[in-house]
């Protein structure tokens, strides 16, 4: 098995826990720092861009291929996590399914006016402390809330530091 396929960990009611892969995508600011953020599909709450493991990419391709696709963000990725969060991925009315989310850093270079899901999206910019709070997933909010951009010319910390 391939390291983006499905991995076997077990969730509640023994359901199968399903790998994404999210960008969350962010700017400096003159207060700090930026994250951009965007509406579901189907309800509208506020989301980061994430999907499924896609063949032949790396995860951090595939998180910044989400951003493009859902966001229009064109930028650079970090290939280290920023993190991970959990959440219940609806199927269906009656289905749902566990799913663990790494997260990459993507520093947006440019918002594309045009890119796949322009039509059923919005994207608006927040400041990490705003965009934390709301997003509906309490780890994803963490997540967003320390979020602290590596140095330029770095792609993450050194052990130690």
């Amino acid at each position: 098995m391939g390291s983006q396929e499905n991995f076997k960990a077990r969730g509640p009611e023994s359901a199968q826990v399903r790998i994404q892969y999210a960008a969350l995508c962010w700017r400096p600011a003159a207060t700090g720092v930026e994250v951009l953020l965007i509406t579901s599909r189907d309800t509208g709450r506020w989301v980061i861009p994430k999907g499924w493991p896609m063949p032949g990419l790396s995860p951090e391709s595939a998180a910044a291929q989400e951003a493009w696709e859902e966001a229009g963000v064109e930028g650079i990725v970090c290939p280290v996590t920023v993190g991970r969060y959990g959440y219940q991925k609806c199927l269906s009315v009656r289905d749902s399914v566990p799913c663990a989310v790494a997260v990459y850093g993507l520093r947006v270079k440019h918002l594309a006016d045009q890119f796949p899901e322009a039509k059923e999206r919005q994207r608006q910019w927040f400041p990490t402390d705003q965009a934390a709070s709301l997003v509906n997933e309490p780890d994803l909010g963490r997540l967003i809330a320390g979020f602290v951009p590596p140095a330029e010319g770095r792609a993450a910390p050194i052990i130690g530091e």
